[in-house]
């Protein structure tokens, strides 16, 4: 837990000790007024609907000792404040300050699809020789990066940092904190293309992961991609490029479904012949298990290590999590949707399912701009020929993909569409029964697990 007086924040923020002694200790950082502990250090943010330094008064009878603050604030006896201009930007110079304190390797992600599986999936890696720091949730924006790296300290060997973006800039600031040594590029896909205008725009917002990066480091990308696999060779630091379709530095062959008991595949390292399990279905899992192998090798974790590591991965919560209720199956992947990822998860539904009812609950995909119902219609396009038995859309755009399938002709998948969670799911439970496999995949902002709630509380 980092632990230093009001001296040291203060040169660390670039601030001034507004009130208070200046050799007041903290232990810990929070943002979140709710998260207070004993002498603990508080940063209000400042947000469209909320101001934190509306509760320093409370953070402060909660137990905090400490808190930044970028408006004047009433003196409170045995504490201290620490003024500054920005305390956003005070959050993301504390955790900068703090990494440089550490001389250890660092992996930082990001890409457009796979990147908190791709984390998860290194971070088992790492761990079987190394203690290990990763990104928990979804803390990998402007405010959790930071968090995350304040975590680091003297127990730990290696951090597994998680980057993600909606707009350009955001990278650049979250790389300059990380500071990574390995830099892993899942993909080039369209999320958030209504705030980068292109694919195109998209790669450049995730290269900026690149100037962060030590000089000595190294660069992992997915060479199926065809923004990323033209860049080896032209980028100035050592570059690997990961893939299933050849050509590639890890190139995984004989990949196989095991159906719900995962996925398998073939590599060659080094000239040796190794086989390759991961614990759950999905053939596209193929791609984090390889950005992994990268990374582990990197690391000087032998194969059959690295190996061992992988068959411990896990998916995280709503994340293509298999849930059996009452002899349904349930698929929930409604963190959140893209284009790429809806055709990965309606591949698993369909892989999984066979000789069963397959029923696909899909809700709008955000963030794709005036593009939004031509992405939505080519995700039904790929559909229509995939053996599905249902194809339930909620919200507005998502109809498109039952529009591009009904447009097909086929008219063995079964398609119904409703504006809210709440009218699909009575729809669905009007159908379901045991021997059902159901996906339930949307935008976060759809909140599609209300659906999975309520299948597993009904009878």
């Amino acid at each position: 837990m980092i632990s230093f007086d009001c001296v040291e924040l203060a040169e660390a923020v670039t601030g001034k000790l507004l009130w208070g002694e200046p050799d007041v200790t903290f232990f810990g950082v929070t943002t979140d007024s709710r998260k207070v502990t004993k002498a603990s250090l508080f940063i209000p943010l400042i947000g469209e609907k909320f101001d934190g330094h509306d509760y320093i008064e409370q953070c402060f009878k909660a137990g905090a000792s400490v808190c930044l603050t970028s408006k004047p604030i009433p003196e409170v006896a045995g504490c201290s404040a620490v003024l500054v201009d920005d305390t956003a930007k005070a959050l993301r110079d504390l955790a900068a300050w703090h990494r440089k304190k550490f001389d250890i390797p660092v992996v930082g992600i990001t890409g457009s699809v796979g990147k908190t599986s791709t984390k998860d999936m290194v971070s088992c890696v790492l761990s079987q020789k190394y203690s290990v720091l990763k990104t928990q949730g979804n803390f990998n924006n402007e405010i959790g990066l930071p968090l995350t790296v304040l975590n680091i300290d003297s127990s730990h060997e290696t951090a597994v940092i998680e980057m993600g973006m909606s707009g350009f800039g955001e990278i650049s600031r979250l790389t300059a904190i990380a500071r990574p040594d390995i830099a892993i590029i899942t993909n080039i896909g369209v999320s958030h293309i209504e705030k980068l205008g292109s694919q195109e725009g998209i790669l450049k917002a995730k290269l900026e992961i690149l100037e962060g990066l030590h000089k000595n480091g190294l660069v992992v990308l997915n060479g199926d991609d065809p923004l990323l696999k033209p860049l080896k060779g032209k980028l100035p630091f050592r570059t690997v490029l990961y893939g299933m379709h050849g050509g590639s530095d890890y190139t995984a062959s004989n990949y196989q479904t095991m159906g719900e008991q995962g996925t398998s595949f073939e590599i060659t390292v080094n000239e040796a012949p190794y086989n390759v399990e991961i614990p759950v279905p999905g053939i596209h899992n193929v791609y984090n298990a390889l950005a992994a192998i990268a990374a582990g090798i990197e690391m000087k974790i032998p194969m059959e290590i690295i190996i061992n590591g992988i068959k411990q991965f896990s998916p995280g919560n709503m994340r293509q999590s298999i849930i059996n209720h009452n002899g349904i199956k349930i698929i929930n992947d409604a963190y959140n949707a893209s284009p790429q990822s809806m055709q990965a998860a309606i591949n698993v539904l369909e892989e999984i399912s066979s000789g069963s009812r397959s029923i696909a609950v899909l809700g709008d995909m955000f963030e794709m701009g005036n593009m939004s119902k031509d992405l939505h219609y080519s995700v039904g396009e790929f559909i229509k020929n995939k053996k599905i038995n249902y194809i339930i859309t909620v919200g507005q755009d998502s109809g498109m993909i039952s529009q591009a399938v009904a447009d097909s002709g086929n008219g063995e998948i079964k398609l119904r569409h409703f504006e809210s969670n709440k009218e699909a799911l009575k729809y669905i439970l009007g159908i379901v029964m045991p021997g059902d496999y159901i996906l339930i995949k949307g935008s976060r902002g759809m909140k599609m697990e209300e659906i999975a709630d309520g299948i597993m509380k009904s009878e």
